[in-house]
């Protein structure tokens, strides 16, 4: 079980992200509520101020799915 006051922590930040990012919240919730399968292509690119863009991508494995279900279990 969680710490009470731990998790109050964390439902503070995660509220402040999604006031800081809400479009990025957005999409991450629409992406997840459909659900993420073997064999999606996550992708993402890092542009820091003055550098060059680093993109990189995976392809979801079960092992992968198995991780977030993992997680998700420790969240409740």
């Amino acid at each position: 079980m969680m710490n009470p006051a731990s998790l109050m922590k964390i439902m503070n930040a995660r509220n402040k992200f999604v006031e800081n990012h809400p479009k990025f919240a957005a999409f991450l919730n629409a992406v997840f509520s459909a659900g993420i399968t073997e064999g999606t292509v996550i992708e993402i690119t890092v542009t820091k101020p003055g550098e060059e863009p680093i993109t990189t991508n995976m392809k979801v494995l079960q092992s992968d799915l198995d991780l977030l279900d993992e997680l998700k279990n420790l969240a409740q």
